[in-house]
């Protein structure tokens, strides 16, 4: 009877996975100060629409009001339009180069990922959006909420492999 030896060899690392998004563009610090005035005019106009309300959000999710659900509709339809226009003209970012929307595949933890979203909205009155807008504007308890928000987004990427897709 022949034994026969297993060789066991050196593990090698994969090559590194080509994608074909391109690099991103290094901007220098002062470029970057469009964002934080598109970030305050936003954060204005959310405080101005009373999005950021804690009653506002109450009064959608109690269905006594139809500002909330006017604002979120509004926003969907401009959303839809805007990428079909960006689709249909083929728009390419500031810095020149085309802009890629991936098609998305559906998965059923975004329906409990969907639900655990509304439940928090509902319990803290503020989604991710408008909590710098409610910081900004004095209500410094939504610091306990920001804090959770950033914690549940940690928690989330370390442990993503065990959550159901």
């Amino acid at each position: 009877m022949v034994e026969e030896t297993l060789v066991r060899q050196p593990v090698r690392p994969a090559a590194p996975v080509q994608h074909d998004a391109p690099r991103p563009v290094r901007e220098s610090p002062l470029s970057l100060l469009r964002y934080l005035v598109a970030g305050s005019v936003m954060g204005i106009v959310f405080v101005k629409a009373e999005i950021i309300s804690w009653f506002r959000i109450q009064e959608m999710f109690r269905f006594q009001s139809f500002h909330m659900y006017g604002v979120i509709g509004s926003a969907v339809l401009v959303g839809i339009i805007s990428v079909q226009l960006i689709k249909r003209l083929r728009l390419k970012t500031f810095t020149g180069e085309p802009i890629r929307i991936p098609s998305k595949e559906f998965r059923k933890g975004q329906v409990i990922g969907g639900f655990l979203f509304g439940i928090g909205w509902a319990l803290t009155g503020a989604c991710p959006g408008p909590l710098a807008a409610q910081i900004g504007s004095g209500f410094t308890v939504i610091l306990v909420t920001f804090l959770s928000a950033v914690l549940g987004t940690w928690v989330y990427g370390r442990f993503q492999h065990r959550f159901p897709n």
